[in-house]
């Protein structure tokens, strides 16, 4: 199963198409919110995880050690973009777009200390993808950087720009900021950048603290920003009036509200929170990728 392909046309972007038959009122907002900045809203939750628990549990007896807690977290995100993919929007250059692939950025510390490296692995993920296929691409990521002297292309390319003096420093990503204004960006730059994904996410549960809110970037087209922190339990009263505990993970989300409404952010969170309810859903294939 693939997804459609669309052929590119007039005002289009490699890494995206431009929507064209949105509102005025959408097509505005790009020009009175000018950078993500303006735009940001800020949403947290707690998802109850009893059930994708005992789930990840059944799996490693089924032989599948490698797949933990991330993996689930990110193949729930890959299959609701799939399934609401106006989330997989991103305004450039004061227009919106249709994102052409789904990327998903990965904060990591290669050493867990406080002089631990850090870097970033920008992954791409199919719609039709299954939590074994997000597993293994998640996994072979983290396998070629968790040496120290390991660099991937973003720490490549970075280390290149900080060659040069401030003043020319300043001028290049001057320069990168307004061909991706105009989406001429280099495509070996975009390859290289965390900034040009659908969801940048942070595991801050590895670090035994909660969530916080981080702030999407200017640079580049990322939407998402999403932070999970450590497992909790809370007291909840079922339908019965019972109180009950249940065990669950935090997140915080900041988002572009620019992309879309609130009626689609919150049908996409209720979605993805039911994922969570039954992740056994997860092992096979959506049935179909909804297109934008």
């Amino acid at each position: 199963m693939a997804s459609r392909q669309v052929r590119r046309k007039l005002g289009d972007r490699y890494d995206g198409r431009r929507l064209r038959t949105l509102s005025p009122f959408y097509q505005i907002t790009p020009f009175i919110m000018r950078s993500r900045v303006d735009a940001q809203d800020y949403f947290e939750d707690k998802i109850a995880i009893g059930r994708a628990e005992s789930w990840l549990r059944d799996l490693r007896e089924r032989g599948h050690q490698e797949i933990g807690f991330l993996h689930l977290f990110i193949t729930v995100m890959v299959r609701t973009m799939s399934q609401k993919p106006r989330l997989n929007r991103f305004v450039a250059g004061q227009r919106i777009f249709a994102r052409s692939a789904i990327q998903i950025t990965l904060a990591i510390k290669k050493q867990l200390h406080e002089d631990g490296l850090e870097t970033t692995l920008k992954m791409e993920f199919q719609p039709e993808d299954t939590i074994f296929d997000v597993a293994r691409r998640i996994n072979q990521a983290l396998e070629d950087n968790k040496e120290a002297e390991s660099a991937n292309d973003t720490d490549t390319t970075a280390r290149l720009f900080m060659l040069l003096p401030r003043f020319l420093l300043r001028g290049a990503i001057a320069l990168l900021r307004f061909l991706d204004y105009y989406g001429l960006l280099p495509k070996a730059i975009h390859r290289a950048s965390p900034f040009h994904a659908s969801a940048f996410v942070t595991d801050l549960g590895s670090l035994g603290i909660g969530p916080i809110y981080h702030h999407i970037y200017n640079f580049g087209t990322t939407s998402f920003f999403l932070a999970f922190g450590t497992k909790q339990r809370e007291l909840f009263m079922d339908q019965g009036g019972t109180v009950r505990s249940r065990k669950c993970i935090p997140i915080k989300v900041v988002n572009d509200e620019r992309i879309c409404d609130g009626h689609y952010y919150a049908a996409a969170f209720k979605y993805m929170r039911n994922l969570f309810q039954h992740p056994e859903s997860l092992e096979t294939p959506p049935e179909e990728v909804v297109e934008d």
